[in-house]
């Protein structure tokens, strides 16, 4: 039988004041429905019980195995699903289950940078009219010159000649076409960018470009703050003020980019991090390699206990039974481990 979460203290964090968005025991479970009548015959708990807190100008990286819930975190704080259960509070306001009509002034505040490029932006639009639609739904501006004057602005700022804007999407690169839904993501001036894998789809070259120009927004925006999701740990490091590793539905650490390499806690983070190249070769030969036991559970029958026991080589009997809470141990580094602190 798997026992609550063990109590831990809170962790240290600014005050609330500094805190742009809180979110606690946040989950998201998808129903499973077959036969005529459609019938609920059980759930994919894609996020089970996520618990952060982002500072206001913070960029938090949040990394992970394929399906381990990234993007379903990311899709919930912007209001995309509406969660299962959990609390999420942005700026002060709790908008778990707050009405479409009352959330969409909060709305603008919250943008999202999808993965694809070539699938976010809509082929029947100008590049123009792209960017500048939040502006129309938000009614940011009251006149064609303003709105024209507006989205050249947010054109220079990505980058991109404003003299593109009645191009269409097909006839951009897909770096360019990155720009376009960072200049989208830019237009209702928002507190809180989640970049659902933004460089993925990317070549090498465009990729250093995006986060190149990801990090001069931030220094320029004061107070913005960013969610960065991604699966590569070296990309993450040089982007991130803190980073989160998740695991089936839940964060196993939380920390710093210097003490996630210097000194990763969590069995799981370890194995992630042996896996990253590194460019020195006569490191990378002698240096361990972790490899990971058996397959990825399924989120629709997860462990008991620690999600992670059935594939770690410190497991006990005692992690197939309970689950283990973020423990702060000091130096802004949690992990939620039963054979750590």
């Amino acid at each position: 039988m798997t026992t609550a979460p063990e109590t831990a203290a809170a962790p240290a964090m600014t005050a609330s004041k500094d805190v742009l968005l809180d979110i606690d025991s946040l989950k998201m479970h998808f129903p499973i429905r077959r036969g005529l009548l459609r019938r609920k015959v059980g759930e994919v708990k894609a996020v089970d019980g996520v618990t952060l807190k982002i500072r206001r100008g913070e960029t938090l990286g949040l990394v992970g195995e394929s399906g381990c819930g990234k993007t379903t975190v990311g899709r919930c704080i912007s209001r995309l699903y509406t969660p299962t259960d959990g609390r999420i509070c942005f700026d002060g306001v709790d908008i778990t289950s707050m009405p479409e009509k009352e959330f969409r002034p909060l709305r603008r505040k919250v943008s999202v940078i999808f993965q694809d490029p070539y699938a976010s932006l809509d082929p029947r639009q100008s590049a123009g009219s792209i960017v500048g639609e939040p502006l129309k739904v938000h009614k940011l501006v009251e006149t064609k010159e303003d709105y024209k004057e507006w989205v050249e602005r947010l054109f220079v700022k990505v980058g991109l000649d404003p003299n593109l804007m009645s191009r269409f999407p097909h006839e951009f690169s897909g770096g360019q076409r990155q720009r376009i839904g960072i200049a989208r993501a830019l237009a209702g001036e928002p507190k809180l960018i989640i970049c659902d894998e933004p460089v993925s789809a990317l070549d090498v070259s465009i990729q250093a470009q995006i986060i190149n120009l990801l990090m001069d927004l931030r220094e320029g925006a004061s107070g913005l703050s960013y969610i960065f999701i991604a699966h590569d740990l070296s990309v993450v490091k040089h982007f991130s003020d803190r980073i989160a590793v998740m695991y089936l539905g839940r964060i196993v650490e939380i920390t710093t980019p210097a003490e996630l390499y210097d000194n990763p806690l969590h069995p799981y983070t370890q194995a992630l991090l042996s896996a990253v190249c590194v460019p020195d070769p006569d490191l990378e030969a002698t240096r361990e390699r972790i490899v990971l036991e058996g397959e990825v559970p399924s989120p629709v029958n997860p462990p008991s206990g620690c999600t992670f026991h059935a594939r770690c080589v410190n497991a006990t009997p005692e992690c197939s039974k309970t689950v283990p809470a973020l423990k702060d141990l000091g130096n802004d580094h949690e992990v939620a481990c039963l054979r750590v602190g």
